[in-house]
Order: C-alpha cells, then sequence, then structure tokens
C-alpha cells in the first residue's frame, strides 16, 4: 500500500489546539466523523506526532492510503461537515490551505527488514 509522510509546521501558540483537535478526532468527539472521512478517502492508516524542534513546532504525518493523490484531493474538495471543519483547522493551526493542493515531500530513503 502506498505511504507518505510529511510535516507541517504549527503556527506560534496553535500547538494545544491542534492537539486537542487531533485526540478528539483519535478518540474524542469527533471520532466517527473523522474516521467515516477517512474511509471515504481511502486512507487506511493515518498517524500523527507533534515535535518540537529549535525553530518551532510541527506536525509530523503519516498516511498509508490506496491511492494518496487521489485521498489529498478528495479532501481539499470535500463537502461533507467534517472534511471542512478539518480544512479550517489545518488553515487556523498550519497557516496551509489544503485547496489549493500539497506539493508532495521527495522520499530519499525507505528501509524495510
Amino acid at each position: 500500500m502506498p505511504s507518505i509522510g510529511f510535516i507541517a509546521p504549527l503556527l506560534p501558540g496553535k500547538t494545544e489546539i491542534d492537539r486537542a483537535a487531533m485526540i478528539s478526532c483519535w478518540k474524542g468527539e469527533r471520532r466517527d466523523a473523522y474516521q467515516a472521512s477517512r474511509r471515504r478517502l481511502g486512507v487506511a492508516r493515518e498517524a500523527i506526532f507533534i515535535q518540537q524542534t529549535p525553530i518551532g513546532d510541527v506536525a509530523v504525518v503519516y498516511w498509508d492510503a490506496d491511492d494518496v493523490e487521489a485521498a489529498f484531493k478528495g479532501l481539499a474538495t470535500s463537502d461533507d461537515p467534517f472534511d471542512i471543519w478539518f480544512r479550517d483547522h489545518v488553515r487556523e493551526v498550519h497557516g496551509m490551505n489544503v485547496e489549493e493542493g500539497f506539493p508532495p515531500p521527495e522520499q530519499v530513503m525507505d528501509f524495510r527488514a
């Protein structure tokens, strides 16, 4: 299954907002809508980590998806209320507009035992 990993810098002061929102998706009040969204997009696994760095906090995102490009496009164009909320959240805490597209990261290594 194709996978992708990338970072999304967190805007100053937005780390706790992002942490709370992602926990609400993982095991809180947004869980059902979040899971339905990812199933609809073909995402089999999503893991998000918050990493502190010398230049600020970042969210480290990992996706397994049948078609990563289609999943990103689906998230960007969906009219599902959860997906709209998620795009707004990304804009608020990362300053990124999902609707404008996302340049894929360059993979430089992939070790598997």
